[in-house]
């Protein structure tokens, strides 16, 4: 070491030459380092998400739950499970031991779920993926004079125009209940058809539905069947068949039922200034630039109010303000 300070004693220009190249490599690492509000970490959350239409919770917990969490006792690498049960839907969230990585856990965890040949008729495929750790970037609050769900429409084109721009990743929306089709008997008619509640329940929930049929197998491929006959929206389900007669008759389930759109019953609502609203927060992962999302987010909102002049955006949170207040605060301690 003494020889080292020696050196650059008796040879001024090599001591210069080297700050100087300390220096200049301090600034092209510092403006190429991805600015993010939380330290960079691997994420070891992996979460299972089932949903089961028409389940309470008492019946996700004993028939989805329960049944998942036994089969991923023995799996190496998890810490621990925990579970939140709801109606129609239930959450698993897996804990990854430190030292296993994630993204081979999650491989057992799908092979193990995979296993489980006993779920209740009806339910959704499970869904299971490893849990991103995401700082909020920009978040604000869509608004203006149109009903919730011309707005809905509205923010999911943001959304849209916004995932298109390269280094944003996640967005979220919130502030606007979920929505749902309402099917209303008319008592009359089917008494007039002859037609059980129960025939009118079970052809709804035959003709309606999203499920995998097997596979065929031939000498070069194998076929995997599915039944894609879901629909979302009320005027497409007015169209299923009730019944039908060896005359050719059909009764289709607008003639003896009232089918219409409508939103959930859940007080989940956003209002900005009086007038409905819908929150929308874009995140940055551990390997996105929070400041570049913030000024790419901002740089769209103003074309998009250029040309939607009748809708109002309204900051809620900037997470770039956030950061440089954290990034002043640390510059001012280190000069102390």
């Amino acid at each position: 070491m003494r020889g080292i300070i020696n050196f650059f004693l008796r040879n001024t220009v090599a001591a210069n030459l080297l700050m100087v190249f300390i220096l200049i490599m301090g600034a092209l690492g510092l403006s190429q380092i991805k600015t993010t509000f939380f330290p960079e970490t691997e994420s070891r959350l992996i979460q299972i998400t089932t949903i089961y239409p028409g389940a309470s919770p008492e019946e996700m917990e004993e028939g989805v739950v329960t049944k998942v969490e036994e089969n991923l006792i023995g799996v190496q690498g998890i810490k621990r499970t925990t579970s939140i049960s709801s109606e129609n839907s239930a959450q698993i969230t897996v804990e990854v031991e430190r030292g296993f990585d994630a993204d081979l856990i999650i491989q057992d965890v799908k092979n193990a779920v995979d296993q489980i040949n006993s779920f209740p008729v009806g339910m959704e495929p499970p869904i299971i993926f490893k849990v991103d750790q995401l700082s909020p970037s920009y978040t604000f609050a869509l608004s203006g004079d149109a009903d919730l769900r011309a707005l809905k429409k509205y923010a999911y084109q943001i959304e849209d125009d916004l995932l298109a721009i390269d280094g944003i990743s996640r967005i979220a929306l919130a502030g606007f209940p979920d929505e749902e089709i309402e099917i209303t008997f008319r008592e009359s008619e089917m008494r007039a058809l002859n037609i059980t509640f129960d025939e009118a329940v079970r052809a709804v929930a035959d003709a309606n539905l999203l499920s995998t049929g097997g596979t065929i197998k031939t000498e070069n491929e194998e076929l995997l069947i599915r039944a894609k006959n879901k629909e979302y929206y009320a005027q497409e389900l007015e169209e299923i068949v009730v019944r039908t007669n060896q005359t050719g008759g059909v009764i289709h389930l607008h003639e003896i039922a009232t089918v219409r759109d409508r939103w959930e019953d859940s007080p989940t609502r956003t209002y900005v200034n009086g007038q409905p609203g819908i929150v929308i927060t874009v995140s940055n992962t551990t390997e996105e630039d929070m400041f570049a999302n913030s000024d790419a987010t901002q740089a769209y909102l103003a074309e998009f109010m250029e040309d939607n002049p009748s809708l109002s955006v309204t900051l809620i949170q900037d997470g770039k303000d956030y950061l440089n207040e954290r990034i002043s605060f640390i510059k001012e301690n280190g000069l102390i």
